[in-house]
């Protein structure tokens, strides 16, 4: 978990009550504000929660079919933005993620390194057929840590291996490039997986944030099901082409950060600040002048929630779930209130003019530290 210096005393009380709360039976059905919110599936308790969430139309990538919400499970034990937790901890949250109705969990060998698929692997052992299973490849490791990127063929095999034995199972179903490698070209990388999907390694194959130009010569050479890239109401450089060609092809987009680390969970504000040690003091968009501009769009994002008695969390979720059926967003959590309550954001259904008008305001403000619309025309 990241170390806050001179956290302001009303952000911890603000935090409490933004992620604690959950959607409530009101008015609201009916009165035109979020069309579309079930009152069965509205989330009076955990229990009405667990009850609908398993009735959701599930979302395909390509042709993979996965639960509309998936799980990221690398905060679990990366040390990225918390200490690492152990298996008997994680385990009853991605089981009781399951259990809400959750199908798709995300994992990559170069969480820990290594640690995330262990972990993964031991706590989806029991229902392994039951769930869609993505990991990723793409870098070279040397004393168990990352040295830079390798997508060569006998790297990709070797890699695979050491997924299968990590992850107990006999397959990934979805078999990511989690970096572009400079020295190795695309279509090679779309043959070696495409080889290992007919040996029956790996099912679908996919992409993380790489250019359209990547996207198109890759998927020539085999089908890409995903592209997983950063996307939410704060970061999207995505929507310059990424996401038209995604549609286009008939490939899914799975994003990851779609409430922003947090940020869009209310779990910071202006106030916040971040030890060295804490990977958030290296996000752009966490700087002390992005979180005193960026404010405005934290204050839209907790208005219209409000207004449809929904917290900033699933607010920011069903708004990016809204912008396309072949997206599905992949929000990290170590606690299974969270996920819970992220489940909520299925219920939510916009309207065009809604929409419309939450872009209007959302595209007045002038953002800090988000990246560049065109750096995503290169792979990252």
């Amino acid at each position: 978990m990241s170390i806050e210096k001179d956290q302001h005393a009303k952000d911890e009380s603000a935090t409490a009550m933004g992620r604690r709360y959950f959607i409530k039976a009101s008015a609201l059905v009916g009165a035109g504000m979020a069309t579309g919110i079930h009152e069965s599936a509205i989330a009076k308790s955990p229990s009405a929660v667990h009850s609908s969430a398993n009735e959701h139309i599930a979302r395909k990538l390509g042709e993979l079919e996965v639960s509309p919400l998936g799980l990221g499970c690398m905060s679990m034990s990366s040390g990225s933005y918390n200490p690492p937790r152990s298996v008997a901890e994680m385990e009853p949250v991605i089981r009781g993620a399951f259990d809400e109705g959750v199908t798709f969990f995300d994992t990559a060998e170069v969480y820990g390194p290594f640690t995330n698929e262990t972990l993964v692997g031991e706590a989806l052992k029991p229902i392994r057929n039951n769930v869609i299973l993505a990991s990723k490849f793409g870098f070279d490791f040397s004393n168990s840590q990352r040295s830079g990127r390798d997508a060569r063929p006998a790297s990709i095999r070797k890699a695979v291996e050491g997924m299968l034995s990590r992850l107990q199972t006999d397959r990934i179903d979805l078999l990511y490039l989690h970096r572009a490698d400079p020295n190795v070209p695309i279509e090679d990388v779309a043959g070696t997986v495409g080889e290992l999907v007919k040996e029956g390694k790996a099912r679908h194959f996919g992409l993380s944030e790489v250019s359209p130009d990547t996207i198109r010569k890759a998927h020539k050479e085999f089908p890409v099901s995903a592209v997983q890239s950063e996307y939410s109401i704060i970061e999207r450089a995505m929507e310059n082409q990424v996401l038209d060609t995604c549609k286009e092809l008939g490939i899914g987009f799975v994003p990851w950060g779609a409430v922003c680390r947090g940020y869009l969970a209310d779990k910071f504000n202006e106030y916040s600040r971040f030890s060295d040690e804490s990977r958030l003091s290296s996000v752009p968009y966490f700087t002390p002048e992005a979180l005193a501009n960026n404010r405005k769009i934290l204050g839209l994002v907790r208005s219209w929630g409000a207004e449809r008695n929904l917290t900033p969390a699933q607010f920011s979720l069903a708004w990016v779930l809204s912008q396309g059926d072949f997206i599905v967003p992949i929000p990290g959590s170590t606690k299974l209130h969270h996920i819970r309550e992220n489940q909520g954001a299925l219920n939510v259904r916009f309207s065009q003019q809604e929409l419309a008008e939450f872009r209007t305001q959302l595209d007045a403000i002038a953002l800090v530290g988000v990246r560049n619309p065109d750096s995503v025309l290169e792979n990252k």
